[in-house]
C-alpha cells in the first residue's frame, strides 16, 4: 500500500502540491499518494488528526495558507528553522508523533542561490510584509551572511515585533537586522528586494521609493502566477525579476526529502510549471 501524503489547507483546490509531489514521485521511483484536504477553518486540529487516524499509511502534511501559525500549535515537536520561524509547513508522522518542520525559507534561499545564481553574502536585503511568509525566510536568509536585512511593514509595530523575535540571530549580518518604515527608506539602495506581502494578488503596489534598487538589483515577488505591479515597477527601473515559481517548487523538494529521505531534482519540474504559467492561478509563493 503506498504512503499517504496531502497538502492541507483553506481554501486548497487551487494548490499545485499534487502535481509537484506526484512528478516528484515519479522521479524518484517513490510509491506514494498525493491529494489535497479542505480543512474548515475552525476544525484544524482535528482534520489533522483525522488524517493521520484514518488512514493507517498516512505519513505526511503539507500544511498551506491559513493554518501554517496553527500547525505550528500542534505538532509534537518542532524541527530546525521550524521552532523560531514559529510556523509549520510540513508535518511528518514518526513514531506516533507529529513533527512539525519550516521549509520556505530553505527554499527562498535555494532559489536565489542556486536557480538564479544570486548569492545573499554580503547583500543589502529589504523584505516587504512582517507576515507569516515573512516569518518563515529570516533566519535562512540571516544564516546566509548577508550585509543586512530590513523589513518593511506599512504597520511598524509588527515589523518591530518580527524583528525582535529574531533578535539572537541578527548577529548574522554584518549590520543587523531592522524594522522601519516605508517612508524612511528614502535614500536606502537594496541588492534585493524580496515582497512577502499578499499586494500583488489584488494588483496592489508596497509604497517604495523609486531609487530603491541598487546597480544589478534583484526583485524578487513570491507570488506567483503573475506579473505583478512590483515586478512591473522593478523591471522599469533595471532591476532582474523573479516571481516564486522557484521557490514554491524548492520548498516543496525540501518537504519531500524530509518524508521520503531523497531530494529530487526540481529544474524539471520547475520548467514544466514556466511552461504551465499561463493556466496556473496567481498564488502567493511559500504556500503550497
Amino acid at each position: 500500500m503506498p504512503d499517504k501524503y496531502a497538502v492541507i489547507g483553506n481554501p486548497v483546490g487551487h494548490s499545485l502540491s499534487p502535481d509537484i509531489h506526484r512528478a516528484f514521485a515519479r522521479a524518484t521511483g517513490q510509491d506514494i499518494t498525493y491529494d489535497r484536504l479542505l480543512a474548515p477553518l475552525d476544525a484544524f486540529e482535528a482534520s489533522v488528526r483525522k488524517f493521520f487516524n484514518d488512514h493507517e499509511s498516512g505519513r505526511g502534511l503539507n500544511v498551506t495558507l491559513p493554518f501554517k501559525r496553527e500547525a505550528w500549535d500542534i505538532v509534537d515537536c518542532h524541527c530546525g528553522y521550524a521552532l523560531d520561524a514559529e510556523a509549520v509547513n510540513t508535518i511528518k508522522l514518526t513514531g506516533g508523533r507529529l513533527e512539525g518542520h519550516n521549509t520556505d525559507g530553505v527554499g527562498l534561499l535555494r532559489d536565489l542561490e542556486q536557480n538564479l545564481e544570486f548569492p545573499i553574502r554580503g547583500k543589502r536585503v529589504l523584505i516587504m510584509g512582517a507576515g507569516g511568509a515573512t516569518h518563515g525566510v529570516v533566519q535562512p536568509l540571516l544564516a546566509a551572511r548577508p550585509e543586512s536585512i530590513i523589513v518593511a511593514n506599512r504597520t511598524l509595530d509588527k515589523a518591530a515585533s518580527l524583528v525582535s523575535h529574531f533578535r539572537r540571530f541578527r548577529d548574522l549580518a554584518a549590520d543587523g537586522l531592522a524594522a522601519l518604515p516605508y517612508e524612511r527608506l528614502a535614500g536606502a539602495q537594496f541588492d534585493v528586494v524580496i515582497n512577502a506581502t499578499s499586494a500583488g494578488l489584488t494588483g496592489e503596489m508596497p509604497p517604495l521609493p523609486q531609487s530603491v534598487f541598487a546597480p544589478g538589483a534583484l526583485a524578487y515577488d513570491m507570488v506567483y502566477g503573475k506579473v505583478t505591479p512590483f515586478l512591473k515597477f522593478a523591471a522599469a527601473r533595471g532591476a532582474r525579476t523573479a516571481d516564486g515559481i522557484g521557490m514554491l517548487v524548492e520548498q516543496a523538494a525540501e518537504s519531500f526529502l524530509v518524508w521520503r529521505g531523497v531530494r529530487p531534482d526540481t529544474k524539471p519540474v520547475i520548467d514544466w510549471l514556466r511552461a504551465e504559467g499561463g493556466n496556473m492561478r496567481a498564488e502567493g509563493g511559500g504556500s503550497t
